[in-house]
């Protein structure tokens, strides 16, 4: 399920798997897979679930089957860090790159990933700097506002709280809409959260359910 948003001119299509589809350029936005960050905390010995990776490419191949993409943009911190190199991680990768070798896939370089290190070249990932400039969009992975073009970013993995009677309260991944600058939810199923608030200049819309609604 989507909630069709126009914005800035464009109709962007807000995935309840916790991406963009942009419809006219038949392009799929991702923020924050951070793939690797499960086997790179267990390297650590930390007792965090395994198979995170497998999952998220699940729901990335999902994705691609249901939508027609020409284009796969990865907002930043594609790889969690150099620990996510681990060789059972990136035969994952690997084998899902194979499976879709037609697509055209583009990162925009993120604070993880310049610990992490760009992705093995035959991964054939095209790897540039933030923005990268797009129709009425600057790409990035920092949500920093840029002089001309409305900002579609991650970095934050915004969550917004529902709250119901008494102390009942729901805490939900979120797409945050602002004026200049727009959040991406975290596509990796491993991610955390930040929590953040709708005003007058930010609207949210919240993702639960298979299905993706503005608050308020």
């Amino acid at each position: 399920m989507h909630c069709s948003l126009r914005l800035e001119g464009e109709t962007l299509w807000l995935l309840a798997d916790k991406a963009i589809y942009w419809p006219a350029r038949r392009c799929l936005l991702i923020a924050d897979a951070h793939f690797g960050k499960a086997s790179a905390y267990r390297s650590l010995g930390q007792p965090v679930p395994q198979g995170t990776t497998t999952a998220n490419l699940q729901r990335l191949d999902r994705l691609l089957s249901a939508y027609a993409c020409e284009q796969l943009i990865f907002l930043g911190d594609f790889l969690h860090g150099p620990d996510s190199h681990a060789s059972g991680t990136l035969s994952a990768l690997r084998a899902w790159r194979e499976r879709h070798g037609g697509l055209l896939i583009t990162l925009i370089r993120g604070n993880h990933d310049q610990r992490a290190g760009d992705p093995p070249g035959d991964f054939r990932i095209e790897v540039v700097p933030e923005p990268l400039l797009m129709g009425p969009f600057a790409l990035q992975h920092e949500p920093d506002a840029h002089p001309s073009h409305h900002v579609l970013a991650g970095h934050v993995h915004p969550v917004y709280r529902l709250r119901g009677k008494g102390r009942q309260s729901l805490r939900l991944p979120c797409f945050q809409i602002g004026r200049r600058v727009s959040l991406l939810p975290a596509f990796g199923a491993f991610t955390g959260g930040y929590a953040v608030q709708q005003d007058n200049d930010r609207r949210i819309f919240v993702i639960g359910d298979h299905e993706v609604w503005p608050v308020g």
